[in-house]
C-alpha cells in the first residue's frame, strides 16, 4: 500500500469512528444544541492537541527514558491538560457555554478530536507496511480501551464544570482542579495496567474505563436537571 493510500485509510479509520461517536453524544444536547462551528473548532483543537503535546512528551522521554511511573504520570498529565485547553479554547470560554451540559459536550468533543488523530497515527504504521489485519485489531483495541479512556477522563472534567456551573468562580476553579487531578490519576492507572502486559491487567484496565463510561452516561443525564440555585 502506498503512502497516500495508507494515510487515507488511517484517516478514515481514525476520524470516522470518532465522528460517529461524537454524533451520539451530541444527541444528549438536542434541546439547545451548540453551534456547529464551535463543535467543529473544538474537535479540530482536540486533534491539534495531539501534535502540540508531542514535543513535551518527547522531553519527558529524554529525562525519564525507562518509562517508569514518573514518565507515565507526566504523559497522562500532559494529555489531560492539553485536552482541557482544547475544550476551553474551543467552546468553554465562549458565551455559547450557557448551560451545565454544554461543558460536557465541549470536553467530550475535544477528547474525540484527540482520539481521532491519535488513532490515525497508531493505524498509519501497520497500514504503511500493508498489515491490514493488524490495523483492524489495533483500531478495535484502541476503541474499547484508550479511546474510551480519553472520553471518560475529559468527561469527568466536563461533569465537574457542569455540576458547579451556577457556583462562584473560585468554587468552580476548585472543582475543575480536583477533576483534572482525578482524570490524570485515572489515565495513569489505566496506562500502568496496560503496560503490565498480562491479560488480567488489561481486563482490569478495561473494567475501570467502562465503569467510568457508565458514570459519564449518568453525568450527562444529571447535568440536564441542574438549575440555578435559589437563595
Amino acid at each position: 500500500m502506498n503512502n497516500i493510500g495508507a494515510l487515507s485509510w488511517a484517516l478514515i479509520g481514525g476520524i470516522l469512528p470518532a465522528l460517529l461517536w461524537l454524533s451520539f453524544w451530541l444527541r444528549e444536547d438536542r434541546k439547545n444544541p451548540e453551534p456547529k462551528r464551535l463543535i467543529g473548532r473544538t474537535f479540530f483543537f482536540g486533534m491539534l492537541a495531539v501534535l502540540l503535546v508531542l514535543p513535551f512528551q518527547q522531553a519527558v522521554n529524554v529525562y525519564f527514558p525507562n518509562m517508569g511511573f514518573a514518565a507515565i504520570f507526566l504523559w497522562a498529565a500532559l494529555e489531560e491538560m492539553f485536552k482541557f485547553a482544547a475544550g476551553y479554547l474551543g467552546g468553554l470560554q465562549t458565551r455559547d457555554d450557557n448551560e451545565p451540559i454544554d461543558a460536557m459536550i465541549y470536553m467530550v468533543t475535544a477528547a474525540l478530536g484527540f482520539v481521532a488523530l491519535e488513532n490515525t497515527l497508531f493505524l498509519l504504521g501497520p497500514l504503511s507496511h500493508e498489515h491490514v489485519t493488524q490495523s483492524i485489531i489495533t483500531g478495535n483495541l484502541r476503541f474499547v480501551g484508550a479511546s474510551v479512556l480519553h472520553v471518560v477522563s475529559s468527561g469527568l472534567v466536563g461533569s465537574a464544570i457542569a455540576f458547579s456551573f451556577y457556583r462562584k468562580w473560585w468554587k468552580r476553579a476548585h472543582k475543575i482542579a480536583l477533576a483534572l487531578c482525578f482524570a490524570i490519576t485515572l489515565h495513569t492507572v489505566f496506562n500502568l495496567f496496560i503496560l503490565k502486559g498480562s491479560n488480567a491487567s488489561g481486563f482490569t484496565a478495561l473494567i475501570i474505563v467502562w465503569i467510568g463510561a457508565i458514570y459519564l452516561f449518568w453525568a450527562f443525564e444529571k447535568s440536564k436537571t441542574i438549575a440555578p440555585r435559589t437563595r
